[in-house]
């Protein structure tokens, strides 16, 4: 199986472990800076050079023996599985991507057939019942991650511990573990750790939000969107994410951890 979703920077001064939908656009441009001393020109998630991904066969033997011989810092972000989820629909349910499509072709189109949600008309960005569409976008997730079906659940709404878990598995040990909502100092930290060919300094690098502008803009607080039977579907899904990340499953409006992230643990329990 290897390190997907593993980016390493060419002067393998770091390795990271992508969770989609927690800062990996920005955590992907402050590697490039640091190797480069400029920023990838576009969304770096398809950048094809100056950096090494697990998607480019090339990079697949340095990847997996940096990895496997921890020689080098490594490190993931995590994000709270409410504002995750939410994000997700905003983004890749009602946006059009940045190819002016849809995201995955007939997905959207079958979804407002089955599950009879709205996005916003044609460009997302028309007024429709979010919190109602996003409770029925939220049993498809459930759908797709418990059974299934009507697909494989996608990269953006599987749970966090699923991604993270594939890089201890086969072999890797993350040194930090950081979240989103706490972002400059959990990157500070891991730049801390590093020698880098250009220094990076976090006060001047930008936030580089790609999906934003994709859809509509969300109408509501956070906590309006879930009632308790999508309270119990979040936790459904993403149980071992609130307790492993430390993130407050009774309180929607709290999007900040509770607790500290135990390394071991994570290792311990994504591990086996």
């Amino acid at each position: 199986m290897g390190f997907p979703g593993t980016w390493m920077t060419e002067s393998e001064s770091m390795v990271y472990r992508v969770v989609p939908k927690c800062a990996c656009s920005t955590i992907g441009q402050i590697m490039y800076y640091s190797d480069h001393g400029r920023f990838f020109d576009g969304d770096i998630h398809d950048a094809k050079g100056g950096m090494h991904k697990w998607a480019f066969d090339s990079s697949q033997g340095k990847i997996s023996n940096n990895v496997q011989n921890h020689t080098s810092y490594s490190f993931t972000c995590v994000r709270n599985p409410y504002t995750r989820i939410l994000s997700s629909f905003f983004d890749k349910i009602c946006g059009i991507q940045r190819n002016g499509s849809r995201y995955r072709g007939n997905l959207v189109p079958t979804l407002i057939y089955n599950y009879g949600i709205e996005v916003g008309g044609d460009d997302g960005k028309g007024e429709f019942d979010q919190v109602a569409s996003f409770r029925r976008f939220l049993l498809f997730a459930r759908d797709t991650i418990r059974w299934r079906r009507p697909m494989d659940p996608d990269i953006h709404w599987s749970a966090m511990s699923g991604h993270v878990s594939t890089f201890i598995v086969n072999g890797g040990r993350y040194d930090r573990i950081f979240w989103t909502e706490k972002f400059s100092d959990g990157m500070q930290r891991v730049l801390d750790n590093l020698d880098t060919p250009h220094a990076v300094s976090l006060s001047e690098i930008p936030r580089f939000n790609e999906s934003e502008g994709h859809g509509p803009k969300r109408a509501h607080p956070v906590e309006d969107y879930f009632d308790d039977l999508s309270m119990h579907l979040v936790y459904e899904i993403y149980k071992q994410d609130f307790e492993l990340f430390r993130y407050d499953f009774e309180n929607p409006a709290n999007k900040m951890p509770i607790g500290e992230i135990d390394l071991d643990e994570v290792h311990a329990k994504l591990g086996d």
